[in-house]
């Protein structure tokens, strides 16, 4: 299947949803022509059906002449024939514009998401995206596949109309005009089932986002009890979404009855108007027949066009969403002017903090305010959603670099790091590293017991976020991951904090030597992993102000040591006789 651009001359604002949608049908226009060639044949085989009846009627069995008979038999069984393969036909490219539409869609939203990277997540929900991946992508497809029928409602239709003016102008004239008088008395319905239906959208995505937060987040509810109160949430949500599919469907029933009803309307009064000619000598029996079967026919082509305002109207509330999530621009764009890349060894310094990253150099960084190294890991690796100048890789500012090449050299692994289903070996193996850097990095992260208790080792299957694992599994997992990637310049955010002591002490002890000669910072607390590192700096209210060993600044800097022994700092002076004991604690 042919992939289709971002971006397109015509569509480039991803902004119109009726612009989306011909911008969709002129990437598979060869598919659709072939569907609406078809359509046009099937649905015009059909149509003349009628007459070649009338004039079997009229001149072999009125006229009881045995070889007209059979001829118009004969020729009724060759349109026969004729309609049964182009229907066949008809159907497959149906299915096929479907399809192609569909996974078209997927191909946009998977490459624009790909593209947008981490500003994704912070403006648009999950459940937003998981609603086109479910439902849009369905509407979109059924607009291209009644696209062919809706070709040969049209031909047909002038085609019958055609045929009525050369038999009888009055007939024809009925026909002609009584068909778009009944697709305006069911015009007015269109409006309103549009806004219900874009409503009912949205209430949708905000559902499958609540649902998506309950299955993320359900361990951490059973265990503060907030079961029943999100069970609550998602029950009004959920009926407030129901009530919206039913105002849809109250309306849909509507439209769905007018399209047997007036048609049936219209059949009745044409029979009518050709039963009266027919006593009054002006058309004969055969062309009589013929006007019921073309009567009743015209109700096919009426539903299919009703049937393609229908879809046309889903469809573009669908493409309006789509477009929605095409028209973000990811926070970090492409440079025009990129600079040249700073040599392999270069420190990385922050101006804002005074953070330096020394080459070679293990370091940790410790602050009183956990946001603040959060959000520092975000900017070292230009993922803070204003990137800025102030990060600096050798002297040049990361925002002037290719955005690829700080992917590339400087690589952050932060607590919201997950891990993805499929093999094992493929989830670690993301920078194609050999097998035995994959276990190299599985034993520094202290997850051999993770490796030996899957079925098949390393081509063993991680379910959807590694939810069969334990938070610690999956953390160390996590850092196993990023460990045999073997970056340049590693940043780690919390890589101990889901585990007990015993494995931390294992994993601080192993990490240094895993990373020796490479350039590595460490965001933590933990006693543990501080002792192991070259050079802690500690940061208070956004600034670095002290830097050294961990047992430096333990011993000389009282907030430091406030922060990672977790003392409490007195309200007063404390009572006589208690400073000692109080500092020992």
């Amino acid at each position: 299947m042919r992939t289709l651009p971002l971006t397109d001359p015509g569509t480039a604002d991803h902004r119109s949803p009726g612009r989306f949608l011909w911008w969709m049908a002129r990437g598979q226009w060869h598919t659709l022509l072939a569907g609406m060639g078809f359509g046009i044949v099937w649905m015009g085989s059909q149509a003349v059906l009628p007459a070649v009846i009338g004039r079997a009627i009229d001149r072999g069995v009125a006229a009881q002449d045995t070889g007209e008979l059979v001829r118009w038999s004969g020729i009724l069984l060759a349109i026969g024939l004729v309609q049964a393969a182009s229907g066949i036909m008809r159907h497959r490219f149906a299915v096929t514009n479907w399809l192609t539409a569909a996974y078209r869609t997927v191909q946009l939203i998977g490459r624009q998401v790909v593209r947008l990277g981490g500003t994704l997540p912070r403006k648009v929900s999950t459940g937003e995206v998981v609603a086109i991946g479910t439902t849009d992508l369905a509407s979109i497809g059924q607009v291209m596949d009644v696209s062919a029928r809706f070709a040969g409602a049209v031909f047909s239709f002038v085609l019958v109309a055609v045929i009525l003016l050369q038999t009888s102008v009055p007939l024809g004239l009925v026909v002609l005009l009584g068909v778009p008088l009944l697709m305006l008395l069911i015009g007015p319905l269109l409006a309103p089932l549009q806004r219900r239906s874009a409503a009912q959208r949205a209430l949708m995505g905000g559902l499958a986002n609540t649902a998506s937060d309950i299955v993320a987040g359900l361990r951490v509810l059973r265990g503060v009890g907030g079961e029943a109160v999100f069970l609550d949430r998602y029950r009004r949500e959920s009926q407030e979404t129901r009530r919206a599919g039913v105002a849809v469907a109250r309306l849909q029933s509507v439209l769905d009855a007018l399209q047997v009803f007036l048609p049936g309307v219209f059949v009745v009064i044409v029979v009518w108007i050709g039963a009266r000619y027919a006593v009054s000598g002006r058309i004969s029996p055969g062309e009589l027949v013929a006007f019921y079967g073309y009567a009743a026919f015209l109700m096919m082509p009426l539903r299919t066009a009703t049937e393609y305002a229908n879809k046309l109207i889903r469809g573009r509330v669908a493409a309006r969403r789509v477009c929605a999530v095409l028209a973000l621009e990811p926070e970090l764009r492409d440079v025009p002017d990129p600079a040249p890349s700073p040599p392999r060894g270069s420190e990385l310094y922050d101006v804002r903090s005074g953070l330096r990253v020394r080459p070679g150099v293990m370091t940790a960084v410790v602050a009183d305010d956990p946001d603040q190294v959060a959000h520092l890991a975000d900017r070292l690796g230009l993922f803070a959603a204003e990137p800025d100048d102030d990060v600096r890789l050798g002297g040049v500012p990361l925002t002037r670099l290719d955005p690829t090449e700080v992917r590339r050299r400087i690589v952050v692994s932060d607590t919201g790091s997950t891990l993805f289903s499929g093999r094992l070996r493929d989830r670690l193996d993301v920078a194609g590293a050999s097998d035995e850097r994959v276990l190299a990095a599985l034993r520094t992260a202290s997850a051999e017991d993770v490796l030996d208790a899957l079925d098949g080792g390393l081509d063993g299957e991680v379910a959807e976020r590694g939810r069969s694992f334990s938070g610690g599994q999956r953390q160390r997992l996590v850092l196993a991951r990023v460990l045999a990637a073997d970056p340049e310049i590693l940043v780690l955010v919390d890589p101990t904090s889901a585990v007990d002591a015993h494995t931390e002490a294992r994993i601080a002890g192993s990490l240094r030597g895993h990373r020796v000669g490479r350039t590595t910072l460490v965001a933590t607390t933990s006693p543990l992993v501080l002792d192991a590192v070259d050079e802690v700096a500690f940061m208070q209210a956004g600034r670095v102000v002290a830097t050294g060993s961990h047992h430096e600044l333990l011993a000389g800097d009282p907030g430091y040591r406030r922060v990672v022994v977790r003392e409490a700092e007195p309200e007063g002076p404390l009572p006589a006789g208690r400073g000692e004991t109080e500092a020992a604690r």
